[in-house]
């Protein structure tokens, strides 16, 4: 190639054709000459025995409520893929729900992600093959665990949001004639999929026919008042567009321009959206927007930016769980809607909590904390008193 009168060789342009025989061989060979010399280290060996006694031991995600259902995942130890368990009450008999290892014979398609409509009577779960960016995406009726005969395809970088009997979602159009793996992507596309449709049926919410790469994902206030969508065009920066879907004639309309800041929603409160962001606030800030008087002067800020980073916010039981990170450690407060703060809550130490969060009628939820001495430790929250109790402790072989 000539750039800028410069000639560049590109002699291994060949391997960019992922699906010949040349370049599998080329893999295997490869990966031959890695092999031999790795199987040279002495204590390789020994090295592979104490890593996998060491990571050979039981782990499970906090359970998170669904319905009358309480869901988590649990591997064994050395299972590929953690399992994804259910069971009524929190009390009640576990049953495996989804097992992702048993997808394919040879191990090499993964789950991606799951979703539950509002109503609890479907899941939808999204698959990758072989690792590849693609998704598919299938529903299962939770109270028979079967499929439905919905299949959506030429997924990328994308959830199901759920509306009603419906979700949300992003794909692009299906590769024509070129590597369904090799070939650029452009103009994604946002969809709405009716349970018991064919994909051919699926309604499109919105394109950008101007701007070829940018990324849309859609997402939906938990009550199902607003559709939101965010744009990028990279890692850094996005766009909100809103829909109040309570009003008849409300279309997809731009709340926050980008591509300099970065916002999310976090959920909606009467006519007001509480959105964290960045702009004028490098640490991070929540404030509520009123998406039919978005003016930048209308803004009430609800919680301040604070010394620290704020990394995430989740909602549950009617109030805000604001995540800061202090002294690379996570630092929890809650927060009313008004932005009072409740308290702060105390976790055993330096390290990493997550979880925070549950549906509004919810006064008890889970959270699960872990550093590098201490093992992921399941802990029970509840929302009114503050009290932290200990549900689920993880037991290792390695000495902390």
């Amino acid at each position: 190639d000539n750039y800028f009168g410069q000639s560049i060789a590109d002699p291994y342009r060949w391997l960019e054709n992922d699906t010949t025989k040349e370049t599998a061989d080329w893999v295997s060979a490869q990966n031959a000459v890695t092999q031999d010399y790795l199987s040279q280290i002495s204590f390789r060996g020994k090295v592979k025995e104490q890593l996998t006694e060491i990571w050979n031991y039981a782990k499970e995600s906090a359970p998170y409520k669904k319905g009358d259902y309480y869901f988590f995942s649990k591997n064994d130890g050395l299972q590929n893929q953690s399992v994804i368990y259910f069971k009524k009450g929190i009390d009640g008999a576990e049953k495996v729900f989804l097992d992702p290892n048993k997808l394919s014979t040879d191990g090499t398609v993964a789950l991606v992600g799951l979703s539950f409509s509002n109503d609890f009577k479907y899941a939808a779960y999204a698959i990758a093959r072989s690792g590849s960016d693609w998704n598919e995406i299938y529903v299962i009726d939770i109270a028979t665990q079967q499929l439905t005969k919905d299949k959506i395809q030429w997924v990328k970088f994308s959830g199901a949001a759920w509306k009603g009997d419906g979700f949300y979602y992003s794909r692009y159009d299906e590769p024509k004639g070129v590597s369904e793996f090799s070939n650029q992507n452009q103009f994604q596309k946002v969809y709405y999929h009716q349970l018991g449709q064919a994909q051919a049926n699926d309604q499109l919410i919105f394109e950008d026919k101007l701007h070829p790469l940018r990324y849309f994902g859609a997402s939906v206030t938990e009550n199902e008042n607003y559709l939101i969508i965010s744009a990028s065009e990279g890692t850094s920066g996005n766009e909100i567009l809103v829909q109040n879907l309570r009003a008849k004639n409300d279309k997809l309309h731009t709340l926050l321009k980008g591509f300099k800041n970065n916002y999310e929603v976090i959920d909606n409160i009467d006519d007001e959206l509480l959105v964290l962001m960045d702009q004028d606030a490098p640490n991070y800030k929540v404030v509520a927007i009123n998406p039919e008087a978005s003016e930048k002067q209308n803004w009430k800020t609800i919680i301040p930016e604070q010394p620290e980073v704020l990394q995430s916010v989740g909602t549950g039981g009617g109030y805000l769980f604001c995540s800061y990170l202090k002294d690379a450690s996570t630092r929890v407060l809650q927060y009313t809607y008004e932005g009072k703060l409740v308290r702060e809550i105390k976790v055993p130490g330096i390290g990493t909590a997550s979880g925070f969060g549950g549906k509004r009628t919810e006064k008890t939820f889970f959270y699960t904390f872990t550093s590098y001495t201490f093992p992921p430790t399941i802990f029970s929250y509840d929302v009114e008193t503050g009290v932290s109790t200990l549900f689920r402790k993880t037991e290792t072989a390695f000495n902390s």
